[in-house]
């Protein structure tokens, strides 16, 4: 039997979910993104008008206002979005249990056993109006035979519309588009592909596998099949407990960061604020990410495996690692971010390591924690770590209180 996968988009996620909170805002341009008064702050989400002005996801608010003098911006609510995603995935338990999440505002459902609910498309269509009629908001949906192609769908045709990409019809839909519309060809692989003569879908799908794989490695070889339509990976059961499957912050510095010093203090205020949300949560990362991104807007990113941590010591440390091993200064950075990733349960045994001083580990742990209680009485800068202040305006940014919760797809 042919699958039949959906791929649920919300629509402008947070802003439409803001825009219901602020019904005076309806018919103006609105975005979601930092602090309005800071230059570190950038744009999370915008609605349509403020896409229709040239506002970006992950542009510094400066430059949207820029762009968008009119724009009106909000602080994010993510208790609030959370709350909102949650609704919406109990609208799609009355279809399927096949849910897997992309996020906060994305899912794939496998609803290849629904029929009792009506046809691919027809289901497509009673999500989108139940989640309109019962929340307010609006959702895109890519219907398909394989989560690639309807993931694909729902970037096709926005706002509140289903699209359909069948067997039939993928060649005319998907081919002729940039193969940076692939879902996991980043910048970089689209330029090295570009460089190649290689600039759509259809060009990846029409080249040798053994070229592909010679372009981009063992992933390009997989992004060959993606573009054929070959994908076949299941649609997860969903639990609602791993909803949240890493903490991260980012933040778009006041100015470039040009030295290693100049890093080292952002990354170390980012450090504390991810070990703190560690803590608060009850988790510890098994999984260290770091994401860069120049001022001429392209992106690196790299990770690596730790001992289970929430300590910002040990999670500098690792971060150290990734950026002083793998990114080489070829232009000054623009915006910074770590990542936390599989996370595990802060009172789950772990394995100890004979290089590892545990007395020591657990003296940091009640440091930091009482560094969390001061904060939480006094504020934000009532303490702050000596090497941060070395440039203080550089590390005058409070990233626990504009915090991000990534999907897995971020970095």
């Amino acid at each position: 039997m042919e699958r039949v996968i959906l791929h649920c988009d919300l629509n402008s996620f947070y802003a439409s979910v803001e825009e219901l909170y602020h019904p005076e805002t309806r018919g103006k341009p609105v975005a979601v993104g930092g602090d309005v008064d800071a230059r570190h702050g950038i744009i999370l989400a915008k609605n349509q008008l403020a896409k229709k002005a040239g506002v970006q996801t992950g542009e510094a608010l400066w430059q949207a206002k820029i762009k968008c003098p009119d724009l009106i911006i909000y602080k994010p609510n993510y208790a609030r979005y959370l709350l909102f995603s949650q609704r919406v995935r109990e609208i799609f338990h009355d279809y399927t249990d096949l849910i897997e999440p992309f996020g906060l505002d994305e899912a794939w459902l496998d609803v290849t056993a629904s029929g009792i609910y009506g046809t691919g498309t027809e289901i497509a269509d009673a999500l989108r109006k139940r989640i309109f009629s019962e929340l307010g908001i609006t959702a895109s949906v890519g219907v398909s035979f394989n989560k690639i192609f309807a993931k694909l769908g729902s970037d096709l045709r926005k706002p509140d519309y289903t699209t359909v990409i069948s067997r039939e019809n993928y060649q005319q839909l998907v081919w002729p588009l940039e193969s940076g519309e692939l879902l996991y060809v980043g910048r970089s692989s689209q330029r090295r592909l570009a460089e190649h003569g290689i600039y759509t879908i259809g060009d990846m799908a029409l080249s040798k596998p053994e070229t592909m794989r010679r372009l981009l490695g063992k992933w390009g070889e997989m992004l060959w099949s993606f573009a054929n339509g070959y994908e076949n990976s299941p649609v997860a059961r969903y639990d609602s407990s791993e909803l949240i499957k890493s903490i991260g912050n980012s933040v778009t510095c006041y100015r470039d960061l040009a030295t290693v010093q100049d890093l080292d203090i952002v990354m170390y205020v980012l450090a504390e604020s991810v070990a703190s949300r560690l803590r608060d949560h009850g988790f510890k990362t098994r999984l260290i990410s770091i994401y860069l991104r120049d001022n001429q807007l392209l992106c690196f990113s790299r990770q690596m495996i730790v001992n289970p941590t929430n300590l910002a010591n040990e999670i500098m440390a690792a971060v150290r690692t990734l950026y002083k091993d793998n990114y080489h200064w070829e232009k000054p950075l623009r915006s910074v971010g770590i990542r936390a990733g599989k996370l595990v349960d802060e009172h789950d045994g772990s394995q100890l390591s004979l290089f590892i001083d545990e007395e020591k580990r657990e003296k940091e742990g009640r440091l930091e924690r009482t560094v969390d209680d001061i904060r939480s009485r006094y504020g934000f800068y009532s303490i702050r770590r000596l090497s941060t202040l070395l440039d203080q305006p550089l590390s005058s940014f409070n990233p626990k209180g504009d915090h991000i919760i990534f999907p897995e797809s971020y970095f």
